[in-house]
């Protein structure tokens, strides 16, 4: 489940969570936010949105620590370091994980071309960049002031929006169904 910080993918994917258990299936939500990087190394000084669409999310120790063991054992223990939007030290999160059958990923970016391999089937969440910024107000996105916010927005994250939209080649919008048995 993927989209724009505050297209409403963390709303979207607490609903299929919800009726994936109310038909019996057990289930592991996994949001992508808490594997961001810490400020210094998420945020650049030049190419703003490119540096945050290449650094924002510590990707590989994701995948390879966490949503592959578990999508291919089911089962899985992990303590991990994870980071709040504002944090500058990471801080320890254990996962636990039993018998699961479905991974529910959520986050920014995850239709990176690497990714798609990964997936049975992925949503791309649409939503108007107004709606996305009048949210991120709404939530006090990184505890920024309003002003700030906005510049964030037109300066970083709607352009590397734009550049994922290139990046995933034709995977940007609806959902799209990969024929791999993963």
């Amino acid at each position: 489940m993927t989209g724009i910080d505050g297209s409403g993918k963390g709303h979207v994917t607490a609903g299929l969570e919800a009726a994936l258990r109310a038909r019996g299936a057990r289930v592991a939500a996994i949001l992508a936010d808490g594997w961001l990087n810490l400020p210094q190394v998420r945020f650049g000084r030049e190419k703003k949105a490119e540096h945050f669409y290449l650094h924002a999310i510590r990707f590989g120790d994701l995948f390879d620590k966490l949503v592959l063991p578990l999508r291919d054992r089911g089962s899985l223990r992990l303590a991990a370091d994870l980071a709040e939007e504002t944090a500058v030290a990471y801080h320890r999160h254990v996962y636990e994980f039993r018998d699961i059958e479905v991974v529910v990923l959520e986050g920014i970016y995850l239709l990176k071309r690497a990714f798609q391999g990964h997936y049975d089937l992925s949503f791309w969440i649409d939503c108007s960049s107004e709606t996305a910024l009048e949210r991120a107000l709404a939530r006090r996105q990184e505890g920024l002031p309003s002003a700030e916010t906005v510049d964030a927005y037109r300066t970083i994250y709607f352009p590397a929006r734009e550049i994922h939209g290139r990046m995933a080649a034709g995977h940007t919008s609806g959902c799209s169904q990969d024929s791999g048995s993963n």
